[in-house]
């Protein structure tokens, strides 16, 4: 079995790339407020904490991205005769970037919207002794120069109960 900080952020990371829904959700809304938004592949939606300097080196990564990882493990043993009970925090960091920086901040908002959403569209049981309850958190960072001109990202921190 892979560690319990691994298999949490991969049940987040195949909520976002079955049928490359997060793609499909960002065409809905494009299409439904008629912006223009650049598409993201599952392969832009990856497990790992890599920030902006350190992820701009790597050629691999592109814009907009979605990455993916564990943040804090808690046991909290609420379950008699379980060896874990607890929460595994799962942070997503949206990663978009534009040459203008209103573009940035406008293109950001939507792929926020669309990664909620499917989260919200997903609570519940998420197999291997996982449940999400559908709370989650938003925090927003200040749009910095890099990736095409600027990039922003913002941290979407979602919290699954885990017993095994």
């Amino acid at each position: 079995m892979l560690p319990l900080t691994l298999l949490a952020a991969s049940k987040v990371l195949a909520l976002l790339t079955t049928d490359n829904i997060l793609q499909q959700t960002v065409s809905a809304l494009a299409t439904q407020f008629n912006v223009d938004l650049p598409p993201i592949s599952a392969t832009d939606i990856v497990i790992s904490p890599a920030g902006q300097v350190l992820s701009e080196n790597n050629a691999q990564l592109s814009f907009p991205r979605v990455c993916i990882y564990s943040t804090q493990v808690k046991n909290s043993q609420n379950m008699k005769f379980r060896s874990f009970a607890g929460t595994v925090q799962v942070a997503s960091d949206v990663w978009f970037s534009s040459a203008l920086l209103a573009d940035t901040d406008t293109g950001l908002h939507y792929y926020l919207e669309a990664l909620s959403s499917i989260l919200r569209a997903n609570m519940g049981d998420l197999g291997d002794g996982f449940h999400y309850s559908g709370i989650y958190d938003i925090q927003l960072q200040a749009p910095k120069t890099g990736g095409f001109g600027f990039v922003e990202m913002a941290k979407v921190t979602c919290s699954l109960d885990v017993s095994f």
